[in-house]
């Protein structure tokens, strides 16, 4: 390629203590290009994507930006400067209007004698809205009336303010539904074809590979290889993330959708607002079920009313051997339950704290000795699922806050395969997660499943549902559609029908 790139780096690296993130890395980005960027968890690619986008500095190294020395101060400064980013995790202000999270830190604009006009905040959100293909939500209205796809549109709307000239895209799709990808596939090829440039981190090598023009692979902090579009494919990929080809099924091998008789786990007649109608479930002692739908189909909704994080309108969830109606997570949890939320950073995780406590949180009584609590215990049994979980981190007393998306969704696993759950509820369980990581959660439910603990997995992957589940229920506008049998000629689009 001829032509000067629109951003380069030049031998980039950062450390976090010990931990090496980024390594010399040498990396270009030119215009009318979908660059697409992964690697295992803990690689360096949101390390490198916060540095471009004014988050954090780097150690060494150095930064061109159409030819010119680039060091921005902060994300408001980078994106003044023409480059957008979409965050991972949650990246809108809870308690002020949509607007307001559109137009955030450049509420200026619309001020005047010291008063913020909101009125034309307000319009000018809705254009921005429109300008991306945002409908059905009230720029005038409180964020948190939002639910968490529609929040993540938000910041898409807001990254898109002015038409930055590099989009970032941190694992952005994992938040989104079928829906909502569509819409962004659809900003970033505007932006291709404007001769701007897209920046797209992802774990789906599918996606990868169906929207990049080229492809750049970390391990370790350090840049492996960039891959044209004719070189991209499966096999090649997953071995230069991980070094090494990896062998073994990917999800169950086998098409036996036996589970016990046993019911354990009963949902009767349950309402959630407009989200779920008069739902009924059973789950069984070593099924894994799946639950999938379109956003706004009931789903996520079932879940948190499974485990007790909210409370039906009509309607229980009742344990069957116990008999206890689940009211509440403490009850959950006193049944054998464990909950992964698909809103990680808010829900199931406390950023602050440590990953020690974080994983003993639900397990202080397992640690007990004679009423009396064991510093070493402590320290021995979230040490015992940290190397379980392959957690990368300097030490199980760092704070969770540090670690990256995809060590932060295996603390939440080691927080609840911790307790031993006979039940587990698992929402969008491997979001965020790289192929390797993925490969040995589905080997760990596969033998959970033959220990005949239980699983209720609801996840907007089809392939992992017709990968994973002996039973899938296809829910849409809060009310079961059609329910499925583990078959090897159960495809995609047999769910997606029902779905649409």
């Amino acid at each position: 390629m001829n032509k000067e790139p629109l951003l380069e780096i030049q031998q980039m690296s950062k450390s976090f203590g010990p931990t090496k993130a980024l390594q010399n890395v040498d990396m270009r980005i030119y215009r009318g290009q979908v660059r697409g960027l992964i690697g295992e968890n803990g690689s360096g690619k949101s390390t490198i994507s916060s540095i471009i986008a004014g988050m954090q500095p780097a150690d060494s190294g150095k930064m061109l930006f159409k030819g010119e020395p680039y060091t921005p101060a902060s994300m408001l400064d980078a994106a003044g400067q023409g480059i957008a980013m979409i965050v991972q995790e949650a990246g809108t202000i809870a308690n002020i209007t949509v607007a307001e999270n559109i137009f955030l830190g450049k509420e200026s604009r619309f001020g005047r004698c010291g008063f913020i006009n909101k009125k034309r905040m307000e319009q000018a959100a809705q254009e921005v809205l429109d300008k991306v293909g945002i409908t059905g939500v009230d720029p005038a209205g409180s964020i948190n009336r939002l639910n968490f796809e529609e929040r993540k549109l938000i910041e898409i709307a807001r990254a898109m303010i002015e038409t930055p000239e590099i989009l970032i895209v941190d694992e952005t799709t994992t938040a989104l539904s079928l829906k909502g990808r569509e819409l962004l596939y659809g900003l970033m090829k505007r932006l291709r074809d404007e001769d701007r440039s897209v920046l797209f981190i992802s774990h789906d090598l599918d996606e990868l590979m169906e929207t990049c023009d080229v492809l750049t692979v970390l391990r370790d902090g350090i840049l492996i290889d960039n891959l044209e579009r004719e070189d991209m494919e499966h096999e090649r990929i997953k071995e230069l993330m991980v070094g090494r080809k990896i062998e073994g099924d990917y999800y169950r091998s086998d098409f036996d959708g036996s589970f016990g008789e046993k019911v354990v786990l009963r949902v009767e007649q349950v309402t959630v607002g407009r989200e779920l109608e008069n739902f009924d479930l059973e789950l069984h002692e070593g099924e894994i079920l799946g639950i999938g739908g379109l956003s706004g189909s009931g789903m996520h909704e079932l879940g948190r009313v499974a485990f007790g994080v909210e409370k039906p309108i009509t309607g229980q969830v009742v344990v069957e051997g116990s008999g206890d109606r689940i009211d509440d997570s403490h009850t959950a949890v006193r049944n054998s339950m464990g909950y992964v939320s698909k809103n990680r950073d808010l829900e199931a995780l406390i950023l602050q704290a440590s990953i020690r406590d974080n994983i003993l949180l639900p397990s202080y009584h397992q640690v007990k000795q004679g009423g009396l609590i064991s510093k070493r215990k402590l320290r021995q049994f979230a040490q015992e699922q940290v190397d379980h979980m392959a957690v990368k981190c300097a030490s199980i007393h760092q704070e969770v806050q540090f670690l990256s998306g995809g060590n932060k969704q295996k603390v939440v696993f080691a927080k609840w395969f911790g307790t031993n759950a006979d039940i587990l509820i698992l929402d969008c369980p491997t979001r965020g997660i790289d192929i390797g990581v993925k490969t040995t959660m589905y080997r760990l439910m596969a033998q959970l499943k033959k220990q005949g603990k239980s699983i209720l997995m609801i996840s907007e992957e089809l392939t992992e549902l017709i990968g994973m589940c002996d039973r899938i229920m296809i829910l849409k506008d809060g009310h079961l559609a059609r329910e499925f049998q583990r078959s090897p000629d159960l495809s995609e689009s047999d769910l997606i029908r029902e779905m649409i």
